[in-house]
């Protein structure tokens, strides 16, 4: 299983949110470089960083964080947060990311991203599912649709996705374990799907839980900032 460890980015600063919540915010490190560094230093090789202003604003924001930590480290990086045009797209791919992490639109538009896959090629996006209820919501959590999750990823699967990661949003941020059946329902239900775990990992028992579910990979954030795994313990699992 992969592990990815998670940026998240607000006024070029790594920080992370409770449940999506902005007032809930917590500053961890001024420089994502060091953080980023840290993290290709302990032998991972994949990041997930997110602009939490572009988010909130609906356009990307913080590309220039991007184009730093792409320039400066060898990590794959997968970038999201108001990725809402073809314009952001290109920036984001020109700003050194290997994927553009898209959810909500996704979820609202089907006609417009599958215009984008058909563009920038399938290959170049890590679909994100933010599930409560087993439903897909929308526009950082604060709307439910009702898309279920399993209609909604197997359509994309078959448009030629071949990332796709899922977050609980009951769970993300609260450090409380991850939404073990959610994923196991997943992967019963579809075949062949690569599923990346997001939200609610708290220590390394989690990890090894969603490891035998058969998640593919992992994302992790808030638990390695609080000190609640040891990024050594992780890349044990991220090697086996």
């Amino acid at each position: 299983m992969e592990i990815i460890p998670a940026i998240d980015v607000i006024d070029g600063k790594c920080v992370r949110l409770t449940q999506g919540d902005y007032s809930q915010k917590k500053i961890y490190n001024e420089r994502p470089l060091e953080v980023a560094k840290e993290f290709e230093d302990a032998g991972f090789r994949r990041l997930h960083l997110v602009d939490l202003d572009g988010a909130k604003a609906g356009q990307v924001k913080n590309w220039k964080v991007l184009e730093l930590l792409a320039g400066k480290t060898g990590l794959i990086i997968d970038f999201g947060g108001g990725i809402k045009s073809p314009k952001d797209v290109e920036i984001v791919l020109n700003s050194g990311a290997a994927l553009a992490t898209v959810g909500s639109v996704a979820a609202k538009d089907e006609k417009e991203f599958s215009n984008w896959l058909i563009q920038f090629g399938a290959d170049k996006f890590f679909l994100g599912a933010d599930v409560k209820n087993e439903k897909i919501a929308v526009s950082g959590w604060q709307e439910e649709t009702n898309i279920w999750v399993y209609d909604f990823l197997q359509k994309y699967l078959d448009k030629g996705v071949q990332q796709i990661f899922c977050t609980d949003v009951s769970k993300d941020g609260l450090l409380q374990g991850p939404a073990i059946d959610l994923y196991k329902g997943i992967l019963e239900k579809i075949s062949d799907v690569k599923l990346t775990a997001s939200g609610g990992v708290a220590n390394m028992d989690d990890v090894v839980k969603l490891a035998e579910t058969g998640c593919a990979g992992v994302i992790i954030g808030k638990a390695i900032y609080e000190g609640r795994i040891q990024l050594n313990d992780l890349i044990k699992i991220n090697q086996g």
